[in-house]
């Protein structure tokens, strides 16, 4: 302390707080020093600073934007006060609600991923699937390698879709036309599943809750075409009759793992009795 004055690296550790935050505080105006020396350029504050300094640490503790913190603080009065902190508890809301958000699509995947791993491959099942929306293009194509779906991957992107493509978000579809003519070559179109909590408001189809037979098995999209086989053999020989396009996903893939023996695909076609 030099003449009631206190050097930056004092305030620093009285105040618990960064010389460099003390320096972008000066920077920015919100905080000048009383004293500067002219031979070493020293900073010193006074207790002046101080009262401004714990208003500053106590809005920056309120997560107040610097901007608004410094309009206060030229402005200073209790209406100005109580319309900063009103304006502020408003943001703290709408991100205590974006948070959660972000809270139930963590939950959504790591159901998926369980559920991936922990039921039986390679068996044929009937199936209730939920309701759901879901982002359509129509792009004919043949998969004979992961790769070969990229370019239609990317204009599911360019539908400005928040909810980005990734694990058990994207699938293919072969059309009922297709499925009944055996011809599994050659997908129909490409989709994208929506959660709940996706903000979308382009164009969407809304899937309602159907009954399928579904089928697992180790593998990719490459790997599907005898899948399709069993399937429609099960629905044959159950008398159903098919009812919506497949929906083949792959739940466990390269997103996830490098171990190929580890990758799970899915294939849901909607049915119902003859």
């Amino acid at each position: 302390m030099k003449n009631n004055l206190f050097s930056i690296g004092e305030v620093s550790k009285l105040f618990h707080i960064s010389v460099s935050s003390l320096r972008h505080y000066e920077n920015v105006g919100l905080l000048t020093p009383e004293y500067i020396s002219p031979d070493t350029a020293y900073r010193y504050y006074g207790f002046e600073q101080f009262e401004l300094l714990n208003t500053i640490r106590y809005l920056r503790a309120l997560d107040m934007p610097l901007i608004e913190i410094e309009d206060f603080l030229k402005n200073k009065d209790i209406n100005c006060i109580e319309e900063k902190l009103e304006q502020q508890r408003k943001i703290v809301l709408e991100k205590q609600q974006e948070l959660k958000r972000i809270e139930q699509k963590i939950n959504h995947r790591l159901k998926w991923l369980s559920d991936a791993q922990s039921m039986p491959l390679d068996t044929v099942t009937i199936e209730n699937l939920p309701a759901c929306r879901i982002v359509w293009v129509d792009d004919p194509l043949k998969i004979e390698k992961s790769s070969d779906m990229e370019v239609s991957i990317r204009k599911l992107e360019q539908s400005h879709v928040e909810a980005v493509v990734f694990l058990g978000k994207v699938g293919l579809g072969i059309s009922v036309k297709h499925l009944l003519e055996e011809k599994y070559n050659q997908y129909d179109g490409i989709f994208l599943i929506l959660d709940n909590e996706d903000n979308y408001n382009g164009e969407t189809i809304a899937m309602e809750a159907t009954s399928c037979v579904r089928l697992r098995f180790q593998g990719s999209h490459v790997d599907a075409g005898i899948q399709y086989r069993k399937l429609l053999d099960y629905i044959k020989k159950n008398q159903m009759e098919i009812t919506g396009f497949s929906r083949e996903i792959t739940l466990i893939d390269y997103g996830v793992t490098n171990d190929q023996d580890k990758f799970v695909t899915e294939i849901c076609i909607p049915v119902k009795n003859k």
